[in-house]
């Protein structure tokens, strides 16, 4: 009788390829800011902050089980913080970024304290009731520009084809970071926890899977993660209000990215953002008409395609871009 060799393999040819892809698509990109038109990087900035946005709803939402509606939240506390360290302490917007991350980031440990006395439904509405008390205490705050908001002036040294260059290459930075984050993150050991204690808590502490510290460790990184969008919009945008940095809407573009695109998958928010970068491009003219075309979409999406666009395609052809599941493969 012939021996069987087992292998876990969790890539294949495809997603090799995938990463190979992805490799040529960002040096391309990165060389951008010396060919492209200056509107085309405002748009990239743009779009690369709602996928990054979007990607950490999906890491809470549909991979930690917790369905928020108030990740605006850290959204604009990222924002605000860049503004502060750049236009106050002196620091440069562009490296005050990543510092306005982690501050979202240590701001969510205190927020997760009041936010996890809840459950399911009353966990996305009390999310979205922290995001308005964030709003309504900028609104307050008369250093930043009150509720009509102020602009960031640390930048009006530079002239403006550098200053959209570097913007440019710091979204683009953030996107790869943020890509390899969740990717490596997923890949782990605390990745695996997290499913299970997705799919069914009880039995994922049964197996002695500490929920409460993996819930908060997810949160805290979701939290960072909007942040960064935050500051790095900002930075683009050069000027902050409490009601466009706070505002529900881009929690409700994420949901929208996420769920066309397929919730619980990497390449979900990629393809969500591609979507909704291209509506947006065509359709957003229409005002109230473009909003209800979007809501539209998703209805018939999540009718048809239950698992989103990509989870459709991924189970009709075994596409995938980032394997984190393992395959059990048999050698004769």
């Amino acid at each position: 009788m012939a021996h069987m060799h087992y292998e876990v393999v969790r890539s294949g040819s495809a997603s090799r390829a995938a990463a190979l892809t992805s490799v040529v698509l960002v040096a391309v990109a990165a060389s951008m800011p010396f060919w492209a038109e200056s509107s085309w990087l405002r748009e990239f900035v743009e779009i690369a902050c709602y996928f990054i946005f979007a990607m950490m709803w999906n890491l809470l939402a549909g991979y930690g089980g917790m369905v928020s509606i108030g990740q605006q939240a850290f959204f604009g506390f990222g924002g605000y913080v860049m503004l502060m360290l750049g236009n106050f302490a002196g620091v440069n917007p562009f490296v005050a970024i990543p510092l306005a991350a982690l501050a979202a980031g240590l701001v969510a440990v205190p927020v997760s304290r009041i936010a996890f006395r809840l459950q399911g439904g009353y966990f996305a509405i009390g999310t979205w009731v922290i995001a308005e008390v964030f709003r309504l205490s900028f609104a307050n705050a008369s250093f930043v520009g009150g509720g009509s908001g102020t602009s960031l002036t640390a930048l009006r040294g530079i002239d403006k084809a550098t200053r959209e260059s570097v913007t440019f290459w710091t979204a683009l930075a953030c996107v790869v970071a943020s890509v390899a984050l969740v990717y490596l993150f997923l890949r782990s050991k605390r990745g695996l926890a997290l499913l299970a204690i997705r799919d069914n808590e009880v039995a994922a502490e049964s197996q002695g899977i500490a929920v409460q510290r993996m819930k908060l460790a997810v949160y805290v990184v979701a939290a960072l993660g909007a942040g960064l969008a935050g500051a790095l919009y900002f930075v683009g945008n050069l000027r902050i209000s409490p009601d466009a940095a706070f505002s529900v809407n881009w929690t409700a573009f994420a949901i929208f990215m996420v769920v066309i695109g397929g919730i619980g998958r990497i390449e979900g928010p990629i393809v969500g953002a591609l979507i909704f970068w291209a509506l947006n491009k065509l359709f957003s003219d229409y005002g109230t008409w473009y909003l209800l075309g979007l809501g539209a979409l998703a209805i018939v999406v999540t009718i048809f395609f239950k698992q989103g666009l990509w989870g459709w395609a991924q189970q009709r052809w075994g596409w995938t871009l980032f394997p984190i599941m393992r395959r059990l493969k048999v050698h004769p």
